[in-house]
C-alpha cells in the first residue's frame, strides 16, 4: 500500500478531516513536516482535501539556524506555489517574562498562531507532523513520569482542530518517502542533545528495547497508547454522566460532592469523578495522583472533618464533601506542603503534588549566548562550589541566600515578598539546594549568587524546571 493510502487510512479511522476538507499544514522544515506536505499534495491530487496553505513559528531559540529553517520553508511554499503565513517571536524571554518553561510557552504560542492562521485560510484543520515514533516515546515518557491512563494515551490522533495524519507512520517510513522523492527538508542539531529527556528515549531506550527485546517495539508501544485511549475515552464518557449526579454546584460557588455516592463507584470511575469535582474549582491548576486520592479517602472522613487541596478546602459536612476557598493562610512554615527529593546529575525530579518538573545535568560549553538571566526557567550554575549531592525542598522558616547581584544575604521570605510571589504557592515552589542544604537557585527566580558562573572551565551544571500539565 502506497504511504499515502495509509495516511488516507489514518484519516478516516480517526475523523481527521471530511473528504474536500481544507488543511493547513504546519511546517518546521524538517524531514517529517516536508513528507507530510507532499503526502497531503498527493492527496489533494486525488480529490481527498486541499492544502489550504503553509504556515510556519519560528521561535527564534537556535540563532541563525531558525532564520535558514524560516527561509527554507518560505522557499517550498513558493517552489509548491503554496501561500505561506511566518511569524517570528523570542519565546526565551517570553518564557522568562510569564516565569514558566520554554517549552510550554512556545507550545501555546507555536498553536496560537496555528488557530489564527487557520482561521484566515479558512482551514477546517490544522495538520502537524507527529509520526509513530513520536507516539512510542511520549508513551514511554510519560510511563517513566508516572503517568495514569490519561498520560499513556499519549498523542492524540486529533485534538479540535489539530489533526495528526502521520501518526501511524513511522519515522522510517517518512524518511524512505523522502529519500525516494529526493526531498530536501532542515535537519535541527538539538534533536541529538541529549540532555533532552525525549532525546534520550529516542537515541538510547527505545534503541535499547529494539535490541534486547522487540524489533518492532515503537509500533508496539504505539497500540499501547492507543488501548489507553480507548480505555481512558470510554471511562471518562461514563465518568461525566455519574459527575452530572454526585457532584453540584451551589448557588455559594461551592461544590457539594455526594460522598457515599462517590464511594460507591469503581476506582476508576470515582478517581475521575473526583478530578472533575477538583478542577471546578480550580481551573488551570494542577492535580494530581495524591490530591484525587486525598479527597477520594476524605470520603471517609468523619463530620467536620477539612483537609486542603489545590485552590480548595474540603469540608466534610452532612453527608457531603463540601469544596469551597482555602481558608486563609497565617505565616509561611512550609510545613503543610514540606518535601525534600534527592537530584541527581543527570536527572529529573518529578514533583507531582507541586505541579512542577527539575532536571539537572552537566555541560561542557555554555554557547554563544553566555550563562543567561537567573530569572528564568533554564539556568546555569558553578559545579566547582557544590557540595554534591544536589536536592529540591521546600522552603523552611529561616531559609536564607543571596540573590545574584546582590551583595548580601536575605531572608527567602523578604525575597519572595519582594518578588511579589503569591502566599499560596510560596510553600510549593522548588528550591534546589547542595549537600550543605546551601539554596543553590529558587526555581525560576533567581540562582545565588556564591554559585554564580564565572569560569566555565571548571565545570558548569544546567538547571531546568517545568511546569507539569495534564495528568500527573
Amino acid at each position: 500500500m502506497k504511504l499515502s493510502q495509509r495516511v488516507v487510512r489514518t484519516i478516516r479511522r480517526h475523523a481527521l478531516l471530511a473528504r474536500g476538507g481544507r488543511a493547513l499544514v504546519a511546517v518546521s522544515g524538517g524531514p517529517d513536516s516536508v513528507a507530510l506536505v507532499h503526502l497531503l499534495l498527493e492527496l489533494q491530487t486525488d480529490g481527498e482535501l486541499t492544502v489550504a496553505g503553509l504556515a510556519h513559528f519560528n521561535h527564534q531559540l537556535r540563532g541563525p539556524a531558525a532564520d535558514e529553517d524560516e527561509a527554507f520553508c518560505r522557499a517550498m511554499a513558493s517552489t509548491l506555489g503554496l501561500p505561506i503565513e511566518v511569524v517570528r517571536a523570542d519565546v526565551r524571554v517570553a518564557a522568562r517574562d510569564a516565569r514558566r518553561s520554554i517549552e510550554d510557552v512556545a507550545r501555546e504560542l507555536r498553536y496560537g498562531f496555528f488557530e489564527q492562521a487557520a482561521d484566515r485560510f479558512a482551514a477546517d484543520a490544522i495538520a502537524v507532523g507527529h509520526s509513530l515514533d513520536d507516539q512510542a516515546e511520549t508513551f514511554l515518557l510519560r510511563l517513566v513520569r508516572g503517568s495514569g491512563a490519561r498520560g499513556l494515551a499519549g498523542i492524540l490522533p486529533r485534538a479540535g482542530r489539530v489533526i495528526r495524519p502521520l501518526i501511524d507512520i513511522s519515522r522510517a517510513d517518512l524518511r524512505q518517502y523522502a529519500a525516494d522523492r529526493a526531498l530536501a527538508f532542515r535537519t535541527d542539531v538539538s534533536n541529538d542533545d541529549l540532555s533532552i529527556p525525549r532525546n534520550r528515549v529516542r537515541h538510547e531506550l527505545i534503541p535499547y528495547l529494539e535490541r534486547e527485546f522487540s524489533p518492532g517495539i515503537s509500533r508496539v508501544l504505539a497500540r499501547e497508547a492507543a488501548t489507553a485511549r480507548e480505555d481512558e475515552n470510554r471511562l471518562q464518557h461514563e465518568a461525566i454522566d455519574f459527575t452530572r449526579s454526585i457532584v453540584l454546584r451551589t448557588t455559594g460557588g461551592k461544590i457539594e460532592v455526594d460522598a457515599s455516592a462517590l464511594r460507591s463507584l469503581h476506582p476508576a470511575l470515582a478517581a475521575r469523578v473526583a478530578r472533575h469535582a477538583l478542577s471546578m474549582l480550580a481551573p488551570g491548576r494542577f492535580i494530581g495522583f495524591e490530591h484525587v486520592a486525598r479527597l477520594l479517602q476524605f470520603a471517609d472522613a468523619v463530620e467536620g472533618e477539612t483537609v486542603d487541596l489545590p485552590g480548595q478546602r474540603a469540608v466534610r459536612r452532612d453527608g457531603v464533601i463540601v469544596l469551597g476557598p482555602p481558608a486563609p493562610r497565617r505565616g509561611g512554615s512550609g510545613l503543610e506542603n514540606s518535601f525534600r527529593v534527592p537530584l541527581s546529575i543527570p536527572g529529573e525530579v518529578t514533583l507531582d503534588n507541586q505541579g512542577w518538573a527539575v532536571s539537572a545535568e552537566r555541560v561542557d560549553s555554555l554557547g554563544p549566548a553566555g550563562p543567561g538571566p537567573a530569572r528564568a526557567a533554564e539556568v546555569v550554575v558553578a559545579a566547582d562550589p557544590l557540595t554534591l549531592p544536589l536536592a529540591i525542598r521546600s522552603r523552611r522558616r529561616g531559609d536564607r541566600f543571596r540573590p545574584l547581584g546582590l551583595g548580601h544575604r536575605k531572608k527567602l521570605q523578604d525575597f519572595l515578598v519582594d518578588r511579589k510571589i503569591p502566599k499560596e504557592i510560596r510553600d510549593s515552589l522548588p528550591l534546589v539546594v547542595d549537600g550543605q542544604d546551601r539554596i543553590v537557585w529558587v526555581v525560576g527566580e533567581s540562582v545565588a549568587e556564591d554559585f554564580r558562573v564565572t569560569e566555565p572551565s571548571r565545570g558548569v551544571i544546567f538547571l531546568k524546571a517545568r511546569r507539569l500539565g495534564g495528568l500527573g
